[in-house]
C-alpha cells in the first residue's frame, strides 16, 4: 500500500492549483525578514511539496533549501522556482550537515512525519539558537457552508497540535503559537482541484473519486457564484520554538557529515577519506540516500552514500 504521505505526487498539479498559499504576515511573525546581522536567514524547508510555502519564504528574502520526499511534487517546485536549491529528502533523514540552518520549517507536513525521528534530525541540523517553525492552514469551519465543505472533503489536517510532542522531546523552548486569518478565492475549476488533492480522496477508487468531485462541484454550483468564485476563510496556525543547546543530539562517531553546499570554484580532487562533502552546480540537487547502517542504522561503519542523478 502506498504511504499516504507520498500519495500527493499523483495529483501534484491539482495540489498546486487547489491548495491555498500562506499569508506573508504569518511567516514574517515566525521568521522575520532577515537575521540580526542583516544577512538572509538560512532556511531548510521539510515537506516542501510544490513550493506553496517556499514562494513566500523566498519573497521575504530568505535563503531557502527545499526538501521533499516525493520527486513528482518537487518537479513542480523546481519548475516554478528554478533558482531555489532543492532535493529529494525526508524529515527523518535530512540530507544536510550538522548545525547548518537558522530555521527549519514545515508547512502542512509535520503530522505526516515520524515525529520523534524528525525532531532529532531537526535538532541536529539547526545552528546554535536556531528555530523550528511548523505551519498549518485550516479552514474556518465556524461558518456553516465551510463546515459542509469540510464534511465533504475531509478534515484530517485540522486541529493538529504539535505542542505535546515538542514538549515531550525536551529539545526545544516553550512553543509560541499565533494564528492569522486569510481567505482563498476558489472558482469552479480550482474547487475541484482542492477536493482531488486531499489524501483521503486520493485513496478512493476512480469511481468514488469521481463521485466525490461531482458532489463538491454540485455544492459549488448551488452556492451560485459561477466563475466569479467564492472566498474560503482559513486560519493559518504558526508554531515556533528555539532549540535548547543543552538538548542538542550528541555528535555521532563517524567521519565528516554529508554536506550539500553552493558551488564556488572547482575543487581539486579530495582524498578518499574526505569525499563525504558534495558540491553540485545545479539548483536541483541530486537525490541523497543513506543505506541505514553506521550512524543511524545498526552497523558499525560509516553510512554508504547513494547518489541518484535521475
Amino acid at each position: 500500500m502506498t504511504d499516504p504521505a507520498l500519495s500527493f505526487g499523483t495529483v501534484a498539479a491539482s495540489y498546486d492549483r487547489g491548495r491555498p498559499s500562506y499569508p506573508v504576515e504569518a511567516l514574517t511573525w515566525a521568521l522575520g525578514t532577515a537575521s540580526s546581522n542583516g544577512r538572509p536567514l538560512r532556511v531548510l524547508e521539510l515537506g516542501a511539496g510544490t513550493g506553496k510555502l517556499t514562494e513566500v519564504l523566498v519573497g521575504l528574502g530568505h535563503d531557502v533549501f527545499a526538501t521533499e520526499p516525493d520527486e513528482r511534487m518537487l518537479d513542480l517546485l523546481s519548475a516554478k522556482l528554478p533558482d531555489v536549491r532543492a532535493t529529494v529528502g525526508s524529515a527523518e533523514q535530512i540530507p544536510v550537515g550538522d548545525q547548518q540552518y537558522d530555521v527549519v520549517i514545515a508547512g502542512q507536513a509535520f503530522h505526516w512525519f515520524d515525529q520523534g525521528a524528525a525532531l532529532a534530525e531537526i535538532g541536529r541540523v539547526l545552528a546554535q539558537g536556531g528555530r523550528m517553525v511548523l505551519v498549518w492552514n485550516e479552514r474556518d469551519e465556524r461558518i456553516p457552508w465551510v463546515r459542509r465543505l469540510g464534511a465533504m472533503i475531509g478534515r484530517q489536517d485540522h486541529d493538529v497540535d504539535p505542542i505535546p510532542v515538542i514538549d515531550d522531546s525536551a529539545m526545544f523552548s516553550a512553543v509560541e503559537e499565533h494564528s492569522f486569518r486569510f481567505w482563498q478565492v476558489v472558482n469552479r475549476d480550482t474547487v475541484q482541484d482542492l477536493v482531488l488533492s486531499r489524501s483521503n480522496v486520493i485513496a478512493l477508487s476512480d469511481e468514488q473519486r469521481e463521485a466525490k468531485r461531482a458532489e463538491v462541484l454540485d455544492f459549488y454550483d448551488d452556492y451560485g457564484r459561477g466563475m466569479d468564485g467564492m472566498q474560503v476563510p482559513y486560519t493559518c496556525r504558526v508554531f515556533r520554538s528555539v532549540l535548547l543547546e543543552r538538548a542538542r543530539p550528541a555528535p555521532a562517531p563517524q567521519t565528516s557529515p554529508i554536506v550539500i553546499s553552493e558551488p564556488t570554484a572547482a575543487p581539486a580532487a579530495a582524498p578518499a577519506a574526505q569525499q563525504h562533502s558534495m558540491t553540485d552546480t545545479a539548483h536541483r540537487l541530486p537525490r541523497v540516500v543513506t543505506d541505514g547502517v553506521g550512524r543511524r542504522g545498526t552497523g558499525d561503519g560509516d553510512d554508504l552514500i547513494l547518489i541518484d542523478f535521475r
